[in-house]
């Protein structure tokens, strides 16, 4: 899994639900944002972020393990898996975020799923104006896309040392660069 291309293709090979793709090229679009910021390798970066959720389609239930599996049948590189598991420690793996770009996909994965669910109650349905305001007031609504672990964001805030906004910002900033295939550019 060398290119972007081969990354896409091993994501939809194991994974036809629309949402969970629009969430590995949110997660990607992300990835490659911090990689530039902190000038590290952006497609790298952007791999780990695309095929992040491998396995969650077939083994919601295994999640993090059975994406090891799945790699390794791949040949996928033992860096690479490694990083994309991690981001499932102290959830479903107990795999460690040791590394930045590591961290970084552990903090920004459900800060993604947070961002999206804030687009989608607007009423232009953009992220292309969204204030990182707009999203810390959903971030403390416990009710607000309940399904999103806030402990995990905020533990990945401190692991990297940067603060909230900033992440939500970056975050932000990420995704609209791939607003247009995350169908989240509006009516702007």
């Amino acid at each position: 899994m060398k290119t972007r291309q081969e990354a896409y293709e091993l994501l939809t090979k194991y994974n036809k639900n629309e949402s969970l793709i629009k969430h590995g090229l949110a997660v990607e679009a992300v990835m490659r944002y911090f990689a530039k910021q902190f000038r590290e390798n952006e497609e790298y970066w952007g791999n780990i972020g695309l095929v992040h959720d491998l396995d969650y389609e077939l083994y919601p239930e295994e999640h993090c393990h059975k994406t090891k599996e799945i790699m390794e049948k791949e040949g996928v590189h033992e860096d690479i898996i490694r990083a994309v598991i991690s981001h499932g420690w102290n959830i479903c793996i107990d795999v460690k975020p040791e590394h930045k770009m590591e961290k970084v996909l552990y903090t920004i994965d459900e800060l993604t799923g947070l961002i999206t669910a804030t687009v989608y109650m607007r009423p232009n349905k953009s992220i292309l104006d969204l204030e990182v305001k707009s999203v810390k007031k959903k971030f403390k609504q416990a009710s607000f896309a309940a399904g999103v672990n806030r402990e995990v964001i905020l533990a990945g805030c401190e692991m990297l040392g940067m603060d909230l906004d900033t992440v939500i910002l970056w975050t932000i900033d990420g995704m609209k660069e791939a607003a247009e295939a995350l169908d989240l550019v509006g009516t702007i």
